[in-house]
């Protein structure tokens, strides 16, 4: 199993002895960029798919599906729930990088599980502003796949809607399983 055990964890802060973890993650971009070389791709995936996930940290997403650089378009937001600007990505996606196939991902132990649309009341009454956008939140993981594929079919923006696929990952055991778009 993958895991970073170097970063802080519980109550620490993101400030580091050696600077903050932006400090960080910009040196460990210098010592890649010492090594990298152009591998020569174009944007279009060579897979010609488009993978929409969550944006949990426990999901290495790659490793999972057993992908490469290059392989597809990934798209992540808290839940991996079909938005708007979920579906113009795919749009853009499809009608412009040539992806055909969408996989849609939602995950065990999700943490829009246990949020409501309250969210959106407490943000209004702490910063006096009430956000445009939806919390997106669910209680049946399952129903949710289905309404994102359902949003991805019936967009007319996307034109290639055979091959959409939703998909629960198991932050436990690793395994992906299909959700019927029926049930």
């Amino acid at each position: 199993m993958t895991t970073s055990a170097s970063v802080p964890t519980g109550s620490e802060s993101a400030i580091t002895a050696d600077g903050t973890v932006t400090d960080r993650l910009v040196e460990a971009n210098a010592r890649y960029a010492e090594a990298f070389t152009d591998p020569g791709m174009d944007a279009r995936p060579v897979l010609q798919v488009a993978v929409v996930a969550c944006m949990d940290a426990r999901l290495d997403l790659h490793a999972a599906l057993g992908l490469e650089l290059g392989d597809c378009h990934t798209i992540r937001n808290a839940g991996g729930v079909v938005t708007d600007d979920v579906i113009r990505s795919l749009t853009i996606s499809q009608r412009k990088l040539g992806t055909r196939s969408v996989v849609l991902i939602h995950h065990t132990g999700c943490g829009l599980e246990s949020l409501t649309e309250d969210f959106r009341n407490e943000l209004e009454a702490e910063v006096g502003q009430r956000p445009a956008w939806a919390v997106e939140s669910f209680r049946d993981v399952d129903q949710d796949v289905r309404q994102s594929m359902q949003r991805v079919r019936t967009s007319p923006f996307v034109p290639h809607t055979d091959d959409v696929r939703g998909f629960v990952f198991d932050v436990k055991t690793g395994l992906l399983r299909e959700v019927d778009p029926a049930s």
